[in-house]
């Protein structure tokens, strides 16, 4: 256990030092590589505690805690990714920090009623399309809180801060819709594996998060369709990127605080 603390200290630490990377290079100009070392650091050691925390004997074992943290980190690999080859370096702003507070969250937080689960392909095929697809779609929402601030500040004239250094409104857009699309698309694979392993939605304690989660596709696939068919941007697109990510949190999260913390059930 001291071990996983240790991990998680030196986790949060250099994401903490990614954040102000971040602000230092949006405010004047500093060079990004210290945001990817930090971030590096930060991902390699939230990695091995979740490595510790997750896996015992051969299962894997995902509790509220753990699954906060996973999911924080998925997303922040993600963002790491993407930030070596364009420029995505506000959204660090949020995710790194976030990804900070989940991996001390992992530890605080009880997995008391975690569920185990064998470690066969096909549940592991789903297990990491969703996570993919919540680590992309977690972007997304980000993205479309950074553009709705985007917006207002491009109303003042001239725009300040860190605005001035942020892409054009239209490359942010572009790039809101086409994380929003990769997200979809393994959204929507993840939901027709997750469905091999459904015998009955209410003995296994699923209605309610397949039911969200479908309505959360549904939310995306009109977005995605209102872009392509009516070129929507703007408001509407912030407004449905946060409605569709806020139904997959209640999908996933929202269903696991109740039954792990509340009902003392699982999945």
């Amino acid at each position: 256990m001291a071990l996983v603390v240790l991990e998680v200290f030196i986790a949060a630490l250099a994401f903490a030092g990614a954040t102000r990377a971040v602000w230092q290079h949006l405010a004047d100009g500093r060079a990004y590589w210290r945001v990817t070392a930090c971030a590096a650091v930060g991902l390699t050691a939230q990695l091995i505690a979740l490595i510790h925390m997750s896996l015992q004997a051969g299962m894997l074992v995902i509790g509220l805690g753990t699954a906060l943290s996973l999911f924080a980190w998925q997303a922040a690999l993600l963002l790491w990714l993407f930030s070596l080859r364009e420029s995505v370096g506000a959204l660090g702003l949020v995710i790194y920090p976030l990804a900070g507070f989940c991996a001390i969250a992992g530890l605080l937080v009880p997995d008391t009623h975690s569920a185990t689960e064998s470690l066969a392909w096909p549940l592991q095929l789903h297990i990491l399309l969703s996570i993919l697809a919540y680590g992309l779609l977690t972007l997304s929402a980000v993205q479309a809180v950074v553009l709705s601030m985007q917006h207002r500040q491009l109303r003042r004239r001239p725009p300040s801060g860190m605005f001035t250094s942020l892409p054009p409104l239209q490359t942010m857009e572009t790039l809101l819709f086409r994380l929003i699309g990769s997200g979809f698309f393994l959204l929507s694979l993840a939901i027709a594996t997750g469905a091999l392993f459904i015998d009955d939605l209410f003995a296994q304690h699923l209605a309610h998060k397949t039911i969200l989660s479908l309505i959360a596709w549904l939310f995306f696939a009109v977005l995605l369709y209102g872009r392509w068919r009516y070129g929507w941007r703007g408001r509407v697109a912030v407004r449905g990127a946060l409605a569709g990510y806020v139904l997959l949190l209640l999908a996933y999260f929202g269903s696991k605080l109740v039954l792990e913390l509340i009902l003392g059930e699982h999945w």
